[in-house]
């Protein structure tokens, strides 16, 4: 490991999330076992090996399961308080190993140090808001048509529950789920990223800590470092009655399909193609912070990164001459340094996904005013990064409906609002969208039946970033699920709905007489 980045503590906060040189990537609660092939993890900030992982077998998975089945008999006894009192620990925990964790997600994935740090406070608010909640696990009671009975709803905890995460956010996503799930009753089984392995270790090894502090089971906690063999078997499991997924849209339509084939439930938080439309009102001071912090953060690979900019005619050459400006000042380089703005990309496949990108928007003819490129040198040995680039496009370019993970801006110019929101609109995907304008009537409309079609709809803040506290997910091929807060925790439960009858006659529904 390079002295650049021993200097930031990378080695010590690895030994203190427990991270060995030698890891097993398939664990309950505590204990780690492996019998399938290894894989490695290499930084993308600076192209050293992180550590070796022996990944999941289908034998290990067989046991996994039985543990998560084995647990939730006993697990969704405890009363639902009392689960929320394990996710307050969870959440102690990582506000404990908040440095090292976000020190390890930084290095791992390539974001910036803050947002390494920031994902673990997203883990931490979302157990906080976890720990509330496993008090207001609510049903709903409504008067019978039938004298003498009583009729209401309630929820009961569905099983195991099988989470699926990206690179992208290697800890956050999980948390998420995970703490829901538990306060709900559940018991989780984790098939991370094979790009982030350790992140997922070094959560399991909190979780375990947990665990092992309240002397419960070990399966409540499951997690599988493994090739997509073993998601596959996750996604078939009937044992498995919830699947949480979040990745493409390519590979979310199969786990889609999969799942309702055999009647299960899921959750699928897919692609975005995100656009901040600038008005005619804009702030644009706040409107050039929101669309650059939109679309290079976190170097673009954010599901709610911005992919578009719909800028009012009026106001297109400032705003893109401002932008310029911006992307001259971007300091790109090693993310655990404070004073850069941009990281890594993912690995090198991403580098040459953003290539090919770049080649098929001159090539349908986008203009480049802001140039994009690989960087090379002693700075960026790893070969993942890149510049930021801006292109002025059609909305209707092939390239420009698609996803790239990558840190490319589009710009799109309109005439009237209505115009501004059928392009907004024009794309596959339905995740995140936003409006610059201090019109009430603009901002009014925007979030209107009328307006966004997307899940997240936003007035004078950018497109990237959410809070916990409301329902997270998206529309069309986004997939229409919903994670972290507001009632997103019906979708880890199953619904019942029950009548009692305290009198001494059986009357029917709907008058029906039926006397023997």
């Amino acid at each position: 490991m390079s002295k650049k980045v021993k200097d930031f503590g990378i080695e010590k906060s690895l030994k203190n999330l427990g991270i060995k040189d030698d890891n097993k990537g398939t664990s309950v609660g505590g204990k780690y076992f492996a019998s399938g092939k290894t894989i490695e993890s290499y930084s993308p900030v600076d192209g050293r090996l992180i550590g070796k992982v022996k990944t999941s077998s289908e034998s290990d998975y067989e046991k996994v399961i039985q543990s998560a089945q084995k647990a939730f008999q006993e697990f969704r006894l405890i009363p639902a308080p009392k689960r929320g009192e394990v996710v307050r620990q969870l959440g102690l925990k990582l506000r404990e190993y908040k440095d090292d964790l976000g020190k390890l997600v930084s290095y791992e994935m390539g974001k910036s140090l803050q947002e390494g740090l920031g994902e673990v406070q997203e883990m931490i608010d979302i157990c906080d808001f976890a720990v509330g909640l496993s008090r207001q696990l609510h049903g709903f009671t409504m008067h019978s048509e039938r004298p003498g009975h009583r009729m209401y709803e309630q929820y009961h905890p569905l099983g195991i529950v099988g989470i699926i995460t990206a690179f992208n956010f290697p800890v956050a996503v999980w948390a998420w789920n995970t703490a829901l799930s538990w306060i709900c009753g559940n018991v989780t089984i984790w098939k991370p990223s094979e790009k982030t392995p350790f992140c997922a270790i070094a959560c399991q090894n909190i979780m375990a800590e947990v665990l092992k502090e309240n002397n419960l089971s070990e399966g409540i906690s499951s997690v599988m470092v493994a090739e997509h063999e073993i998601g596959q078997k996750l996604v078939e499991d009937k044992r498995v009655s919830l699947i949480s997924f979040t990745g493409s849209t390519r590979v979310g339509r199969m786990v889609s399909t999969t799942v309702a084939g055999r009647f299960g439930k899921s959750i699928l938080e897919l692609g975005g193609n995100n656009a901040i439309i600038i008005s005619q009102d804009a702030d644009i001071n706040m409107s050039i912070i929101g669309a650059v912090f939109g679309a290079v953060g976190t170097a673009g690979q954010r599901c709610t990164s911005t992919r578009r900019l719909i800028i009012h005619e009026s106001v297109y050459d400032e705003v893109k001459n401002r932008l310029v400006k911006a992307y001259g000042q971007l300091k790109i380089g090693n993310p655990l340094d404070e004073t850069n703005h941009v990281g890594p990309l993912i690995d090198v496949h991403a580098v040459n996904q953003y290539e090919e990108s770049i080649k098929k928007c001159k090539k349908e003819g986008g203009k480049f005013i802001v140039e994009g490129g690989v960087l090379s040198g002693k700075d960026y040995e790893s070969g993942c990064y890149v510049k930021p680039c801006i292109a002025e496009v059609k909305n209707s370019y092939e390239i420009v409906q698609h996803e790239t993970f990558a840190p490319i801006l589009y710009l799109i110019k309109y005439k009237t609002l209505d115009e501004a929101i059928a392009i907004q609109n024009d794309v596959p995907q339905g995740l995140s969208s936003a409006i610059m304008t201090q019109n009430l009537r603009e901002a009014e409309l925007f979030l209107s039946h009328a307006g966004s079609d997307c899940g997240i709809a936003n007035v004078n803040i950018g497109t990237s970033g959410a809070e916990i506290g409301g329902a997270f997910g998206g529309e069309k091929e986004t997939g229409g699920g919903r994670e972290s807060g507001s009632d997103a925790w019906k979708y880890y439960m199953r619904r019942q709905t029950n009548t009692i009858n305290y009198t001494t006659s059986l009357p029917l529904a709907q008058g029906i007489k039926f006397d023997i």
